[in-house]
């Protein structure tokens, strides 16, 4: 049998070299941890677990929530509800420097309330937002780069399908996890409000002028936003007060997204069950994705088990002369080099069965917050090259942008997120408090 340390170190240059080759990080992932627990176990001991591991790593009751929040943001869509919310970020802020792009970012907030796929937010408001921005003036790089990075809201404003797989994964209270992303939210949105603003500031070439709307064209967009209002109210403020486990929030939702759909009359009539089996395909698709890579990133995750690697680097941290808090910083640092080339679910599967214990167990820190930490990390990753998400995504949209000049548009994001990070971890009630209020404690 090969050394665990051995087999450790080549399994990075076997993943590697696989995802060169063009094979899905899932593959990739999986065939690397059944060679290496073949090579620690034997065949018969590896054939076992390829059996059992699949079946273990996804048969979660939590687990459902994933394709129910995933079709409850097809049916928001359907209903017309990003288009809303798009109006009234356009006609209340567009006043503003950079109006149109703030109204992007509030209105992508909005949808993640609603939806909690930042693939789904980035596509959805890459069709309605890039053409009004390019329409005005604005640089098409910047206008890309806002609507990517708005995207990202959408993993951590609840319902956050992230979220509930942080907790899955780390056997924690997933309405808890859930609660902790609304304050992180709005200051995500207030830090990239903030530095649009500054932005259009220093570099006017980039935004135009602002449009100007009378007071009764901005009262009357309000009736768009009880949409959002009601499902945020039904599967967030459900959730708070204990009316509905995570699970049951996501159902309810669902089903109300579902009856916003053909009630709200956006659908065309003849249209309609054309859209409803459509959203299934879509959510069916997306679904299997994440549960792929579940599945493949869980072997490679049992091989490092066995090669006994979350105890060397336990006991490694727990010898270096650092305190807790630049351990922390150390261990959020690592996401960014593996964000350039895994999906946010990947990258949590590997990492949390080796930093979760040594933050909250040895470390003694709130897995909450490590928790909002982990996914703002994911969130630089979905637009960092050359394996951001949402630029491929937005590239699927946007036809006529190359995607070299998308990941340009997003690297200010790159900062506001930076900065947004910073504040998360020098305060972190921000992401507590909500959390430790619910259910009336």
């Amino acid at each position: 049998m090969i050394d665990p340390g051995t087999a450790s170190l080549i399994s990075i240059f076997v993943v590697l070299f696989l995802m060169w080759a063009g094979i899905p990080i899932f593959v990739s992932l999986g065939i690397t941890g059944l060679l290496g627990i073949m090579a620690l176990k034997g065949p018969h001991y590896a054939l076992t677990i390829l059996k059992v591991s699949p079946y273990v790593g996804t048969a979660n009751y939590l687990m459902a929530v994933v394709p129910l929040f995933i079709i409850m943001g097809h049916f928001a869509f359907k209903a017309g509800i990003s288009n809303d919310l798009f109006a009234i970020g356009r006609k209340w802020l567009s006043k503003l420097p950079g109006g149109l792009a703030i109204a992007t970012f509030v209105a992508s907030a909005g949808f993640g309330a609603c939806c909690g796929s930042s693939v789904a937010s980035a596509a959805t408001m890459g069709a309605i937002a890039v053409p009004e921005m390019r329409a005005l003036g604005y640089d098409r790089k910047l206008a890309c780069g806002i609507v990517a990075a708005s995207g990202t809201l959408a993993i951590l404003i609840p319902p956050s399908v992230v979220s509930v797989f942080y907790a899955s994964i780390n056997d924690i209270s997933a309405g808890a996890q859930l609660m902790s992303g609304i304050l992180p939210g709005v200051l995500s949105v207030l830090v990239y409000i903030v530095g649009l603003f500054f932005l259009s500031r220093i570099y006017p070439s980039l935004c135009p002028a602002p449009e100007n709307y009378t007071w009764k064209e901005r009262f009357a967009s309000l009736k768009g936003i009880w949409g959002m209002a009601v499902l945020f109210i039904l599967v967030i403020g459900g959730m708070y007060i204990g009316w509905f486990t995570p699970t049951e929030a996501a159902s309810v939702g669902a089903f109300a997204a579902l009856l916003m759909m053909f009630l709200a009359g956006r659908v065309e009539q003849g249209k309609r069950w054309e859209s409803f089996k459509n959203s299934f395909k879509d959510t069916l698709r997306t679904t299997c994705m994440v549960f792929m890579i579940l599945i493949g990133a869980g072997l490679y995750a049992k091989f490092l088990t066995l090669a006994q690697v979350p105890q060397v680097v336990s006991a490694w941290v727990g010898g270096l002369p650092l305190s807790p808090w630049m351990i922390v910083v150390l261990f959020l640092v690592v996401y960014i080099p593996l964000g350039m080339f895994m999906d946010t679910f990947s990258m949590l599967i590997i990492t949390q069965p080796i930093m979760f214990p040594i933050v909250t167990a040895q470390l003694g820190f709130n897995p909450i917050w490590f928790g909002v930490l982990c996914v703002k990390m994911a969130e630089v990753g979905l637009i960092t090259p050359p394996v951001g998400l949402n630029v491929y995504v937005l590239s699927g949209v946007v036809r006529d942008v190359p995607m070299n000049e998308i990941f340009r548009g997003c690297y200010w994001f790159l900062l506001f997120e930076i900065v947004s990070i910073i504040i998360l971890f020098s305060f972190p009630w921000i992401s507590t408090v909500i959390p430790d209020s619910m259910y009336g404690k």
